[in-house]
């Protein structure tokens, strides 16, 4: 990590730090700021995280220059033949609908399918012998599995830019819904002598909860001039541009999904206290100001939505906010004129707010009235993340001529399984 990025950091947040003192004392005194000292206070903040974004960058390029090194280690060893044997017991797993350990794999075919998909991507099945090869990963709907290494590469940017799936478990199954259950009460239990009689007691209830999974998908295309001439790695090139789609489709959906054919989003939740009767509530705590923070401590409700949150459910927990409110919250102090988000110079481009990470999500809504613009809680005890396996692609070539189609489908389910572990700031009077 840059030693001079980490110190310029360090100077950004003190002159910000030193420019916000100095506007909070006229807004204090005087009711208003300069406009001048406003505007350098925001420069500031931007400044701010142009730095982290920096620093993230950096440390995404020795992470992919640590990859290409250990790739370059696995290169024609036994590793890299496990490696290979695992991308094919997971790709007819998915094919025979059976655990990876049960999978039958046959090896020569599933190289053949692999160099049969690429020329797919590229030329589609006009080649002499692609046809045969392809037929392995066949699928009914008349699309081809994505071979393992490429879906491994989609899922793995998903993974990486995808910040609600960050912070939250994600499970991959099978089939087409998960069901669980809530344990949403105690034993009841009581004190008696050594001659009393023993009465039945309470027994805790049980809720269930059901996440169906939905289909995703992306549509990509390039022209069929540009496959057939192009140098470039059309699987990478491909993998890239699905990816970005299933990021911002499915982050959408796990922030403020409706649940119709999509998955259902934290904030679409009532408003209230989880209970052994009710327990599909989200707690919303106010800050006591339409579309701001209240005063003269504004930094009190966010300590107040922290100690809302169960200790249990505290280790772990973050706060999930747009980029926008985050500089707006950068500017607050707390009562003892400490800040209450600072940058985290342990981690790139990271911060904390109130000692806890701050994941900046711009699925999040802006600060209006009555908006819920930040989140706090554990999300991987509380949002469930449902991946059916396998992606699937279907190479279309007439629909939009020159252009060819990459017609990509993936299923994703999402839901709020534990009501209690996650708190939503709401930007009102009550």
């Amino acid at each position: 990590m840059s030693v001079e990025l980490i110190e310029k950091l360090g100077r950004a947040f003190e002159e910000f730090k030193t420019a916000n003192d100095a506007r909070l004392k006229q807004i204090e005194a005087q009711g208003v700021a300069d406009p001048i000292l406003s505007e350098k206070v925001d420069k500031l903040n931007a400044e701010i995280s142009k730095v982290q974004g920096e620093l993230k960058a950096e440390q995404k390029r020795s992470d992919e220059l640590e990859k290409q090194v250990n790739r370059g280690a696995l290169g024609g060893g036994g590793e890299a033949g496990e490696k290979e044997m695992q991308h094919a017991r997971t790709f007819f797993s998915r094919i025979q609908r059976v655990p990876a350990a049960q999978a039958a794999v046959d090896l020569p075919s599933y190289r053949a399918y692999r160099s049969a998909f690429q020329q797919y991507v590229r030329f589609g099945d006009r080649m002499p012998g692609i046809q045969n090869a392809l037929s392995v990963g066949s699928d009914p709907d008349g699309g081809y599995w994505v071979t393992p290494d490429m879906s491994g590469r989609i899922v793995e940017m998903v993974y990486e830019s995808s910040p609600i799936r960050q912070i939250s478990t994600v499970q991959t199954t099978g089939k087409d819904a998960v069901e669980g259950g809530y344990d949403l009460g105690e034993a009841a239990s009581g004190w008696v002598g050594e001659a009393e009689a023993r009465p039945e007691t309470g027994t805790p209830q049980i809720g269930e909860w059901r996440i169906p999974v939905h289909e995703q998908y992306a549509n990509p295309k390039s022209t069929q001039k540009n496959l057939d001439d192009s140098d470039i790695d059309v699987e990478a090139w491909l993998a890239r541009k699905i990816a970005d789609k299933l990021i911002r489709v499915e982050n959408t959906a796990f922030v403020s999904g409706n649940g119709v054919k999509k998955p259902r989003g934290f904030l679409t939740y009532t408003a209230g206290t989880p209970s052994a009767t009710v327990f599909d509530r989200i707690q919303q705590i106010p800050t006591g100001v339409s579309a701001g923070f209240g005063s003269p401590n504004p930094g009190d409700e966010l300590i107040d939505v922290v100690g809302s949150l169960k200790a249990a459910y505290r280790q772990g927990a973050s706060w999930v906010m747009a980029r926008l409110t985050a500089f707006a919250v950068r500017k607050l102090k707390d009562g003892q004129n400490n800040y209450l988000l600072v940058p985290n110079f342990a981690e790139p481009g990271a911060n904390t707010l109130l000692g806890f990470p701050v994941v900046e999500a711009e699925d999040m809504p802006a600060i209006a009235a009555s908006s819920l613009s930040i989140a706090f809680g554990n999300f991987r005890e509380g949002y469930l993340i449902i991946d059916r396996q396998g992606v699937r692609v279907l190479r279309d070539p007439f629909t939009a001529k020159p252009f060819v189609h990459f017609y990509t489908t993936k299923r994703v389910g999402g839901d709020v399984v534990n009501f209690e572990a996650i708190k939503l700031v709401k930007f009102a009077t009550s």
